[in-house]
């Protein structure tokens, strides 16, 4: 046996009790007649104590040689510690240690087995092993584990099936790019690894098998940032006889039901909000609704002087920021300095002052009166103290500059607690987005989503008039899921892949199999997909979902610890009729 007892377990109860423990040396105090040393394991840490009065000479000195995560087992007796610790579960015991077992050396580890560490990230994912030992990423894989297995209790609950679906699929030309396989058996030939399991799960509503999910993994090979990894895993969901309304209700619950349990947070209001409306008042399609800054629509009070930057704007929108008039000059040419760095690509910013004698002093005086200012601080609801930031250009660029100037701003003024929680559905999105480079539609979410009841028609004459059935999650300006009610005959599928701008014969190539389907009674059905990584990391806390997995990519793309993506020799190659020309 190689504990009785874990390293976070034993208590006063326990006193003079002998016991057996395991662990990793954390730290070794040697006083001459006295050694400490902390043994750590996944559970807590635990005081071993051995001296010159209880403890053989060559036990102590036997203590004296061991190293920082040596792998250690003990034996010894239970006992008051003379000098408590308050700051640990067992700080008040300590473990007279009659008997010490070295299970396993260890080199110096590259980096400090603490809470805070010395290591940097390229260090500590070279050796994720030894940073999971780290208090922080340990708890943050233990409470990613809690939070699937909330899943997957209510979800069971609620009569829905889990089924695997397969990892090896067929390449489709839609969204971002595949991982492609080889197939040595089928020369030439090449699976690809599932961006989501999209078609399947509308095949299992074809199937019959009405409430379906799985915890399941993706793969994307596109670039990269802090929430996004090559390989990510998805709370895959699908309903069949369901309408918008019973999708949005179901996944409340869930919702609901994860904040309370993870985090003692209940949550009543799920607030509705279109695509249009998110884009007017916010700048982005997930707005962060936890604090205000909401944008007001200058054009009508901004317009009618001699101001040409203004003038010529497709789009004149600004911001309130609580007591910003406090702000310095200086402070406030960095903002203007932090608009215009090529990550956010605004031209400059006009600010007006909200003073606290009720007037008003803009960086535009020479072309605006009290009067007009007035009339912006009403526009963006300024109030006294607060200090108006003006962006002005082309509506779409001009939105999504002031979107990242307002949650730098939040940021920078602590609007964003990560312990309070604000849920939000977007919906009715456009159907299908334009591409200015190629003046081609191509599907906002999937080529799979239906357009909102009786906007069919309008595909011919008005197609970026026409908005989906599609919704999605949004929790403190993070979309945690996204979803939409499916096409589910063959003739509108047909028609959306025609819009598309697949032929007859590329649609039948690619999605043949689901059309075929669609033929033999497919019911009405939708669905949504949660982002698990993201989600935990915002129930967590964070926002940055790589120490919520145990063994992430880096920014690259690239697994630092085994070093890959590798080359494979020429003899695998061989067999799998590859030549690479490099």
């Amino acid at each position: 046996m190689y504990r009785s007892h874990n390293c976070g377990e034993l208590r006063e109860s326990h006193f003079n009790q002998k016991v057996t423990l395991s662990g990793w040396v954390q730290t070794i105090r040697d006083k001459g007649f006295v050694a400490w040393v902390d043994l750590r394991d996944r559970y807590g840490i635990t005081q071993l104590v051995f001296d010159t009065d209880r403890s053989s000479s060559d036990l102590l000195e036997q203590a004296r040689h061991l190293g920082r995560e040596f792998v250690i087992q003990i034996e010894g007796e239970v006992i008051e510690r003379a000098s408590k610790n308050p700051n640990i579960p067992t700080g008040n015991i300590e473990v007279l240690v009659s008997k010490l077992t070295v299970l396993n050396e260890s080199l110096v580890p590259p980096f400090t087995i603490e809470d805070k560490t010395d290591g940097g990230d390229d260090i500590r994912m070279k050796y994720r092993y030894l940073d999971i030992r780290r208090n922080p990423v340990k708890e943050n894989l233990i409470f990613r584990s809690k939070v699937a297995i909330e899943v997957r209790k209510y979800l069971s609950d609620e009569g829905f099936i889990e089924v695997e679906t397969p990892v090896l699929i067929k390449s489709t030309p839609e969204g971002a790019r595949d991982f492609v396989v080889p197939s040595r058996m089928n020369e030439g030939q090449f699976y690809a690894l599932p961006q989501s399991p999209q078609t399947f799960k509308q095949l299992l509503m074809v199937g019959g098998l009405d409430k379906y999910f799985q915890i399941v993994k993706c793969f994307r090979d596109e670039d990269l940032r802090a929430d996004r990894q090559p390989e990510f895993t998805q709370i895959d969901c699908e309903m069949a006889f369901v309408e918008q309304e019973d999708i949005l209700n179901a996944f409340e619950g869930l919702t609901k039901h994860l904040l309370k349990e993870m985090k003692g947070v209940e949550i009543e209001s799920f607030p509705r909000m279109t695509f249009d409306e998110a884009m007017k008042r916010y700048g982005n399609d997930k707005p962060d609704i936890r604090f205000g800054m909401e944008f007001g629509e200058l054009n009508e009070v901004t317009q009618h002087k001699d101001f040409n930057v203004f003038n010529s704007a497709e789009l004149v929108v600004g911001i309130s920021v609580p007591g910003g008039n406090s702000y310095t000059r200086k402070e406030i040419d960095k903002l203007t300095d932090w608009v215009k760095r090529p990550q956010v690509g605004a031209l400059g910013m006009v600010y007006c002052r909200c003073n606290d004698d009720g007037s008003f002093k803009s960086s535009v005086d020479k072309f605006y009166d009290q009067e007009d200012l007035a009339k912006w601080a009403e526009v963006t609801g300024a109030k006294v103290g607060d200090l108006i930031c003006i962006l002005s250009g082309d509506t779409n660029k001009v939105r999504a500059q002031l979107s990242a100037l307002r949650m730098e701003l939040a940021e920078r003024l602590g609007l964003r607690n990560p312990e309070e929680f604000a849920p939000l559905w977007v919906i009715d999105f456009p159907l299908l987005e334009l591409d200015e480079e190629t003046g081609h539609y191509h599907a906002m979410h999937h080529p799979f989503t239906s357009p909102k009841p009786g906007q069919l028609q309008l595909l011919d004459s008005d197609p970026g008039a026409v908005r989906a059935n599609a919704y999605d999650l949004v929790l403190n300006g993070n979309e945690i899921g996204g979803g939409s009610i499916r096409i589910h005959d063959k003739e509108t599928q047909n028609t959306m892949f025609k819009h598309l701008g697949f032929t007859p014969e590329e649609a039948k190539a690619q999605f043949g199999f689901l059309m075929d389907a669609f033929q033999y009674g497919a019911p009405p059905h939708g669905g949504i997909a949660f982002g698990l990584d993201r989600l935990v990391a915002i129930l967590g806390g964070q926002e940055t979902i790589r120490d919520f997995i145990a063994f992430p990519k880096n920014n690259s793309g690239r697994d630092v610890m085994i070093d890959a993506p590798a080359p494979i020799d020429d003899e695998q190659l061989k067999e799998l009729n590859l030549k690479l020309d490099l």
